[in-house]
């Protein structure tokens, strides 16, 4: 009989509305690497936290090595080797990235933190895996992708020998995303075991042993990987045949929508401007995609033209309009929408229902207030449109609790909500971050009809696939500048990891100098 490092047993979950895990077996070999897929909404980030000990289950038993545990909560699966990097991250904002990665395990003498013996442990770590990290800067100021990396090391730290990955990827650049990977390979080649939960087949492809899939709660079925085909998995997902080609006509740009010019930003972290000197436009009719490595001035740009960021210096103009100096609701009106890069801090209030986080950028309408009162039963009819028209996916439909969701209806709520409301631009960042293929197709089909119906879309990825194949033009981002503006019919994807990279940039100053 086949030993397995863990078992889950027929378990199931249930939360008022849904049966989340549906009497689910998973087991993971000692030294693989096990992925979970299914559609937002499945039950793998549930199945998850209840090997995690953040849930407990309704059924079911855990099994370590053969013995049953039981696993109240996540010092006990600490105690028991499992370490989990989650999706939405447990980082506390003011406290530096030193002090987090060894919350509730800090080296002491006689009741005083040595700081010093945590930090070279946490340098040695990251030196060895590829994980730079500056220890001493608040998570409050640096980016999603960096507080990724801290969620590994807090992991890494504590010597954890079964590894739950949540999305692990859903913030990285294409670069860091094969560091990864590579990483999680040493991890299963040193014998450590790892759970992967992730939509994105081409990792599962390229990295798992074998692979889980869930649809709606209920097992689908594991297959090898060495057995099985992108399409096959895509099929055992979402019930159905799913397109992984973007369908748009030729674009037909028309006026300008956003100009930007001689924009900076400050940066928060350093003294230098995040963005530096940066002029472009947008037209109604065309997509254009800001394409660089995170932490190169995207976030701050997006910032300032949505009114998240206070600019140094330029100007941000809309249909016309002066809008540098505007609040957010101003712009908004003047036909700003903004999905954001992180939807729990700029896009939903997590304790809100989810018809009430639908009406955020229109509760004071006519349509939806009277004298200062909320007519709720519009805003629920609403509501209940949006989550049909967009298979917003909940346990309670309209009344549901935000911050219950899944990660990627949490996402498909703001995009819904965003692209329904009267506007002129959309600014999409990282809109298809934590969600499945058939969602994936959805968004892109969206974003391209936005722009055929004659409005801008200025969409912001780390994703080359979706750079490449959604954008009408590419505008490369490389330390606070703009390096490129490209054609993605007229390169490829080498070269834009190469302006990416800054390394064209570096070529074109060699040119000028020597000329």
């Amino acid at each position: 009989m086949e030993k397995y490092i863990i078992e889950m047993i027929n378990i199931t979950k249930v939360f008022p509305g849904i049966i989340a895990n549906d009497n689910i077996t998973l087991r993971l070999r000692k030294g693989e690497i096990h992925a979970l897929l299914g559609e937002n909404g499945a039950g793998k980030s549930t199945l998850m936290s209840v090997l995690f000990g953040l849930y407990q289950p309704d059924g079911g038993e855990i099994r370590k090595n053969g013995q049953v545990v039981h696993i109240n909560n996540p010092n006990d699966a600490n105690d028991l080797g499992i370490g989990m990097v989650h999706q939405h991250f447990k980082l506390v904002e003011i406290f530096t990235v030193l002090e987090n990665i060894i919350l509730g395990v800090e080296p002491n003498k006689m009741g005083f933190i040595q700081k010093k013996e945590a930090r070279e442990k946490v340098l040695v770590l990251s030196e060895k895996y590829g994980l730079k990290i500056d220890p001493d800067a608040r998570i409050e100021d640096i980016t999603v992708g960096m507080q990724q990396r801290v969620e590994i090391l807090k992991m890494l730290y504590r010597d954890n020998e079964i590894l739950i990955f949540d999305e692990p990827t859903a913030v990285l650049t294409p670069q860091e995303i094969n560091e990864l990977l590579q990483t999680m390979r040493e991890f299963a080649n040193e014998g450590k075991s790892i759970l992967f939960i992730t939509h994105k087949l081409n990792e599962i492809m390229a990295v798992a042993d074998r692979c889980t899939v869930l649809r709606k709660g209920k097992l689908i079925g594991t297959v090898d990987i060495k057995d099985t085909t992108k399409e096959e998995l895509s099929r055992m997902m979402v019930g159905r045949d799913v397109s992984f080609k973007v369908e748009k006509k030729e674009k037909k740009p028309e006026d300008v929508v956003l100009s930007v010019r001689n924009l900076s930003v400050p940066s928060k972290t350093h003294k230098k401007d995040a963005v530096k000197n940066v002029s472009f436009d947008i037209r109604r009719g065309e997509i254009v995609c800001i394409a660089g490595i995170d932490g190169n001035g995207q976030t701050e740009l997006v910032g300032a033209i949505t009114g998240l960021e206070k600019s140094s210096s330029g100007s941000i103009i809309l249909n016309g309009k002066d809008i540098t100096k505007a609040p957010i609701r101003k712009r908004s009106i003047e036909g700003i929408s903004h999905i954001p890069e992180d939807r729990h801090k700029h896009g939903l209030v997590l304790d809100y229902k989810l018809e009430e986080n639908l009406v955020l950028q229109r509760y004071w309408q006519p349509e939806f207030q009277n004298k200062g009162f909320i007519k709720f039963n519009a805003v629920r009819k609403y509501a209940e449109k949006l989550i049909d028209k967009f298979d917003i996916r909940s346990g309670q439909g309209p009344i549901t609790i935000a911050r219950s969701m899944s990660g990627g209806n949490q996402q498909k709520a703001i995009i819904a909500r965003e692209i329904d409301k009267k506007h002129d631009l959309l600014v999409a960042v990282q809109p298809t971050r934590g969600l499945d293929v058939g969602a994936i197709e959805y968004v892109h089909k969206q974003l391209v009809e936005t722009r055929d119906a004659g409005k801008g879309v200025l969409l912001v990825s780390f994703e080359l696939d979706e750079v490449m194949d959604v954008s009408d033009r590419i505008l490369v981002m490389y330390e606070g500048e703009i390096v490129g503006d490209l054609d993605p019919n007229k390169i490829t994807v080498e070269e834009l990891g190469l302006y990416m990279s800054g390394a064209k940039r570096d070529r074109v100053k060699e040119i000028n100098d020597a000329g």
